[in-house]
C-alpha cells in the first residue's frame, strides 16, 4: 500500500474535494501542501454539505489526522473562522485532528489589501485573483520577509519581523497612494490571534516521517489545477504556487520517494474561473447548460465559471508535467442528455497544427481548437456505481478520453455524493 497525491489536471474546480474525501476512508493522514484559502472544496456527506477552503478535506472524516503543510500560506483569521464554522456543523477539530506546520507563512490583512489594489489598476489589467492575499504572501515568503507560524510564539522576535515586513510594504503602499500600516497595531492583531493557531502548530515533516515509518497511508491534497501552476500553467493568469504533484514533497517536508501514485482529478468537460486563455470555451447555450447543470460557481468567491468542451491537449500536457498515473473523471453526469459531444485533440496556430499548449501569451490567445465529435447519450449516468449502469455511449466517451490523454481512468465519479463512484483501480494499491 502506498501514498497518493491528488492534483487537478485542468484549471482547478475539478471536484478534488469529493475525491479526496472518498479516498480518505483508505488513508490515515490527509495533507494540504500548497495554496491558501483561495481554493474551495465542497463535500456532500450523508446529505450535509461542507464547504472547505483551507482545512484539508479529510477533516470531516473522524479518526483521520489532517495536516496543513509548510507549502501552504495561512490566513489565521480565515482559519479560525473556518474551524468555527465546521465545528458548528458537528465536526471535531482539535490538536489531535489538525496539525499545522510551524514553518508555514502567514497571510496578513496587508496582503489582501495589496491584492485588491493591484486588481483595481487604472489601466484595467488584472489577473483575476480571489483578492485574498495569496500572491503577495508568497512574494514575501520568497523575499524572506514573511511572518511564519513559529514567529507567533516569540513576541519580541515577532515585533522585529513585522518592522522588517512593513519596511517594504509601507514604502509600496505610500508609492501607490495608500496609507502606511501601523506596526504596533498589526503586531497586536497577530498576538491576539496567535493562540488560535499555535495550539495546532508543530513540525509537520517530523510527524509525517513518523507516520511513514509506521506504514500509515498518506493522502496529499492539492489545490487549484495544473494549468494554474506558476511554472507550467497559463502564465501570468496562474496562481502563486506550484500546483503539480512534485510540490507535495516540498510542501510537506517529505522526500519524493513518499509520492507513490499521482491521481489527476479531471472534469468530463472544462471550466475556468477568472481571466486568461480558454481555447474550448463555449459562449452559447451549451456552455450555459454545462454551467447550470454542473453548478459551476466558485466555492470561495461565488464567481461563475467559464465552461467549454473537454481539452485533451491541455490534460495530456498536465499528465506529463505532473507525473499523473491515473485519472479520476468527475461530473460525467453533467453531460447527460446532450446529443453530441466534442473533444479537443489539437490546436491550429498560425496555420499549423500543434499538439501542445504554447507558452507565450499571444500564442495561447491565438490557438483555435481542433475537435472530434462523438454521439452523446439520452440515458442517465447520475449515481452509477458500475460500468453496467452506464449508457454505452458514455462508456465510449470515457474510453476515448483515455486514448486522447494517454492516461487510464482509475476512478469515475457520477454525482457529488461521496459513494457515487466507479472504482477501476485503487490508487492506494498502485
Amino acid at each position: 500500500m502506498g501514498n497518493v497525491v491528488v492534483v487537478g489536471s485542468q484549471w482547478g474546480d475539478e471536484g478534488k474535494g469529493k475525491i479526496v474525501d472518498w479516498l480518505s476512508s483508505r488513508a490515515d493522514v490527509v495533507v494540504r501542501f500548497q495554496g491558501g484559502h483561495n481554493a474551495g472544496h465542497t463535500l456532500v456527506v450523508d446529505g450535509t454539505t461542507y464547504k472547505l477552503s483551507l482545512l484539508p478535506s479529510g477533516i470531516v472524516r473522524g479518526s483521520k489526522m489532517s495536516v496543513i503543510g509548510n507549502g501552504v500560506v495561512i490566513d489565521p483569521w480565515a482559519l479560525k473562522s473556518e474551524i468555527k464554522r465546521i465545528r458548528d456543523q458537528g465536526v471535531h477539530i482539535g490538536p489531535d485532528a489538525l496539525l499545522i506546520s510551524d514553518t508555514a507563512s502567514l497571510i496578513l490583512p496587508i496582503h489582501g489589501e495589496l491584492d485588491a489594489i493591484r486588481e483595481n489598476r487604472a489601466d484595467g489589467v488584472k489577473i483575476g485573483t480571489t483578492r485574498r492575499g495569496i500572491g503577495p504572501a508568497y512574494e514575501d515568503k520568497v523575499a524572506r520577509r514573511a511572518i511564519r507560524v513559529c514567529d507567533l510564539a516569540d513576541e519580541s522576535h515577532l515585533r522585529e519581523r513585522v518592522d522588517n515586513l512593513l519596511h517594504h510594504h509601507n514604502a509600496l503602499r505610500i508609492g501607490l497612494g495608500h496609507d502606511a500600516v501601523d506596526a504596533a497595531q498589526l503586531t497586536q492583531k497577530l498576538l491576539d490571534i496567535a493562540p488560535s493557531v499555535l495550539q495546532f502548530a508543530g513540525p509537520v515533516w517530523h510527524h509525517l516521517d513518523e507516520a511513514s515509518r509506521a506504514e500509515k497511508k498518506i493522502l496529499f491534497e492539492g489545490a487549484q489545477g495544473a494549468m494554474l501552476d506558476i511554472d507550467h500553467g497559463t502564465y501570468p493568469f496562474v496562481t502563486s504556487s506550484n500546483t503539480i504533484a512534485g510540490q507535495a514533497a516540498a510542501g510537506s517536508g517529505m522526500g519524493p520517494r513518499a509520492l507513490n501514485y499521482v491521481l489527476g482529478i479531471t472534469k468530463a468537460y472544462t471550466t475556468r474561473v477568472g481571466e486568461g486563455p480558454f481555447p474550448t470555451e463555449l459562449h452559447d447555450e451549451i456552455g450555459q447548460r454545462l454551467g447550470e447543470r454542473g453548478h459551476e460557481f466558485g466555492t470561495v468567491t461565488g464567481r461563475q465559471r467559464r465552461c467549454g468542451w473537454f481539452d485533451a491537449v491541455m490534460v495530456r500536457q498536465a499528465i506529463i508535467t505532473g507525473g499523473i498515473d491515473g485519472i479520476a473523471l468527475t461530473k460525467l453526469d453533467v453531460l447527460d442528455g446532450l446529443a453530441e459531444l466534442k473533444i479537443c485533440t489539437g490546436y491550429k496556430l498560425n496555420g499549423k497544427i500543434i499538439r501542445r499548449f504554447p507558452a507565450g501569451m499571444s500564442n495561447q490567445a491565438a490557438v483555435t481548437p481542433i475537435y472530434e465529435t462523438m454521439p452523446g447519450w439520452s440515458g442517465s449516468t447520475q449515481g452509477a456505481r458500475s460500468w453496467a449502469e452506464l449508457p454505452a455511449e458514455a462508456v465510449k466517451y470515457v474510453r476515448r478520453l483515455e486514448e486522447a490523454t494517454g492516461c487510464p481512468v482509475a476512478v469515475l465519479s457520477t454525482s457529488p455524493e461521496r459513494e457515487d463512484v466507479i472504482l477501476i483501480r485503487d490508487p492506494f494499491k498502485g
